[in-house]
């Protein structure tokens, strides 16, 4: 079985609108930190010395979002009422929904916006068949070329409302996207609102989510690198934390090469 990383990594020497704080403590600093722990926490007294080196181990804590990095957005996301009942949270996900075959549809030279049902049509063409139920459906933009820099967050093609439905009506529930958001960069819907007064164009493939249920995968990466448009299974659990609307992943490409 061949193993291709879709995963874009959590770094904090990239650009990002919500800034993420690393702060690394080495082995040394780590045998310190446990010792003072254990003396605040337990009274127990120990001596970082007899540890090899003076090295006990390395400790990194992360401030940052659910959403930086490759991650699954909730259905609790999208707001806090549905149609269709409560939104779940990410933790109350079926683990089913994130081990499924996939199909990658190429939208590399659609334009900065937001792409319809007939863009979306046209892919299905030149992956031979439509999305079949419960497959996860990877949108291939090129936008994870420019990951970690301000364009990353600005230049990209998402789906609008209708383009969102029928994936779902196809029995989709996940839907992935190499790009920061699966609707248009916000800069574009918030000039397409004021030129139209359209409210529809305001994060309408978010906004499907508080009529259907179903999940998406943003700032996946290396899309290009599938060798076809089926043929693979696609795991991307994400991490379970109660509560939140969103969990990150490490999303991967599963293919079998017997």
């Amino acid at each position: 079985m061949r193993i291709i990383d879709l995963s874009t990594p959590v770094d904090a020497g990239g650009w990002e609108p919500d800034p993420i704080t690393h702060k690394v403590l080495t082995p040394a600093e780590g045998a310190a930190h446990m010792a003072e722990g254990m003396r605040e926490r337990f009274g127990v007294e120990f001596d970082t010395s007899v540890l090899p080196g003076g090295e006990l181990l390395s400790l990194d804590t992360l401030t940052l979002t659910t959403h930086t990095g490759t991650h699954v957005d909730a259905p609790s996301h999208y707001g806090s009422r549905a149609r269709y009942g409560t939104p779940r949270h990410i933790d109350q996900m079926p683990l089913d929904w994130f081990i499924r075959p996939g199909m990658v549809l190429d939208l590399s030279k659609e334009p900065v916006g937001a792409v319809g049902p007939k863009v979306l049509r046209r892919a299905f063409e030149r992956a031979g068949r439509p999305p079949q139920p419960m497959e996860i459906v990877l949108l291939r933009t090129g936008a994870d070329e420019r990951a970690g820099t301000p364009e990353y967050f600005t230049t990209f093609t998402g789906l609008d409302g209708a383009a969102t439905r029928l994936l779902l009506n196809l029995g989709v529930r996940v839907i992935g996207t190499d790009a920061f958001s699966l609707d248009a960069p916000f800069g574009h819907m918030i000039e397409e609102y004021r030129r139209t007064g359209d409210r529809g164009v305001l994060w309408p493939a978010h906004f499907v989510g508080r009529e259907r249920e179903y999940c998406q995968i943003e700032r996946l990466a290396n899309l290009a690198a599938l060798p076809a448009a089926t043929g693979f299974t696609v795991a991307c659990p994400p991490v379970k934390i109660a509560g939140a609307g969103a969990g990150w992943c490490r999303a991967v490409a599963l293919i079998d090469e017997d």
